[in-house]
């Protein structure tokens, strides 16, 4: 591109909230691919909770909202560190079928907004970041990310980078961690289960490392490791991007 493209950056809760330094590690990312990165401090929840909840008209309300602060500053893409969250925009359309103006907007907000791997890789054309991690890791391919976003490739061609890095797969690698939001809350045993079913494929690899692009699977993940003692370490991708920097 001939001008640095202009990025709004949108952090998501669990970022935001939780894992401060996964939007750290984003936007020096985004930085070190050219971009210059815009954010919006009025940006809020992108809604998917309160559309699973049934919280319907408070869930139309946050996306208006988001809509309006995403495009405020006119900026050349919309990316974000994950794939649950940038479905979720991509999907706002769908929210105003009998509100066209708004429903032109959604749409023209879905076309630029980016999972933060895929932008990197399809968009900006790249995969070598200059990281160093030496282990074996197992990556999670998370559900909405992989299944509905269709971003399937870019995080592995990211992770295939990265000096010392040996990826394997597991048994059961692309089946549901047990997450899914409200299904955590709702199910919490059966949840439970697929949590621990999976870490445990992941241990029989002998594995140091577990790898995922949505904060909330990892979390949920990380979750069973903590109380099991586990020896696995969990790193969102960014965080294993900025590793031996």
């Amino acid at each position: 591109m001939p001008t640095a493209p202009r990025v709004a950056f949108f952090a998501t809760c669990l970022a935001d909230f939780v894992f401060p330094d996964i939007a750290g590690n984003a936007v020096l990312l985004l930085e070190q691919a050219g971009c210059q990165v815009i954010f919006n401090p009025r940006q809020t929840c992108c809604g998917q909770p309160l559309i699973n909840a049934g919280f319907h008209a408070e869930a139309f309300r946050t996306a208006a909202l988001q809509i309006d602060v995403l495009l405020e500053d006119e900026a050349d893409f919309v990316v974000c560190p994950s794939g649950s969250c940038a479905l979720q925009i991509r999907k706002y359309a769908d929210l105003f079928s009998d509100k066209p103006a708004l429903a032109a907007k959604a749409r023209h907000l879905a076309a630029k907004t980016f999972e933060l791997t895929d932008f990197l890789v399809n968009v900006m054309g790249l995969t070598d970041f200059g990281a160093r991690l030496a282990g074996k890791a197992v990556y999670h391919p998370s559900c909405h990310m992989t299944r509905m976003l269709g971003v399937k490739e870019p995080p592995l061609a990211l992770l295939d980078k990265v000096e010392g890095l040996q990826l394997v797969r597991c048994k059961g690698q692309e089946r549901c961690c047990g997450f899914g939001g409200l299904f955590a809350v709702k199910l919490g045993a059966l949840s439970g289960a697929m949590a621990r079913e999976k870490v445990e494929n992941i241990l029989e690899t002998g594995a140091r490392f577990l790898i995922g692009a949505d904060a909330g699977c990892l979390m949920h993940l990380e979750g069973v490791i903590r109380r099991e003692k586990y020896p696995l370490t969990v790193y969102h991708i960014t965080q294993v991007l900025m590793q031996g920097r």
